[in-house]
């Protein structure tokens, strides 16, 4: 099993592709990845087993990603692995399932409401350190870190609610339980790019 995920508590506020990196995923694979997300979240709570073996070289490779569920239209969860740790294709369903039933702001999900769960995935390249001159609204999702403190926040999330440069970092900051001027003393930053889909993009 992999390593515990991050809840992604500024999670998007919306639903969709609202910020995304070069589509490396095929429309093909999108789907594959979104269905294992489902059936991740419906044999768990049918208790039987799937096989989490990659179907293709793809995607087996190692990438961060988040899982963000979405009931009628609200969100529900939002779990994910800010580093590779495993490949892509179990890294989706190990974070759907833990946003449906371990994200601690949401009850867990039901066998009741399992089919009306909405996926949206944001599949993460590496981080890489940057400068805040080189961070990109609507491009770049952020990672701050000082000691033993992280906090990030998906590319999305500052479109969403219109923040400029300086807001998102000082945001990222206070995710990480850091001053929101910590970026200037010290802390690290850290960006990546996100592809993000979802079921909807697939009607």
């Amino acid at each position: 099993m992999s390593p515990q995920p991050d809840n992604q508590t500024a999670a998007p506020a919306s639903y969709g592709s609202a910020a995304a990196g070069p589509n490396e995923f095929t429309p093909e694979e999108r789907a594959v990845l979104l269905k294992v997300a489902h059936e991740s979240i419906l044999s768990a709570l049918e208790r039987r087993e799937i096989s989490l073996s990659p179907p293709s070289p793809h995607f087996a490779e190692p990438r961060g990603a988040f899982t963000t569920i979405y009931l009628h239209g609200q969100l529900r969860g939002c779990v994910g692995y800010v580093f590779p740790v495993t490949s892509v294709y179990r890294t989706v369903a190990e974070t759907a399932r833990a946003a449906a039933f371990e994200d601690t702001r949401f009850s867990p999900v039901t066998v009741e409401e399992a089919a009306g769960v909405e996926v949206s995935l944001s599949i993460l390249s590496p981080l890489k350190v940057i400068s805040p001159e080189e961070l990109e609204i609507g491009v770049h999702g952020l990672v701050v870190s000082q000691g033993a403190r992280r906090g990030l926040l998906l590319p999305q999330v500052p479109v969403e609610h219109h923040w400029d440069r300086t807001t998102f970092i000082e945001q990222t900051c206070l995710k990480a339980g850091l001053p929101r001027d910590a970026w200037q003393k010290g802390a690290t930053l850290e960006a990546f790019t996100a592809e993000v889909f979802g079921d909807r993009d697939m009607r």
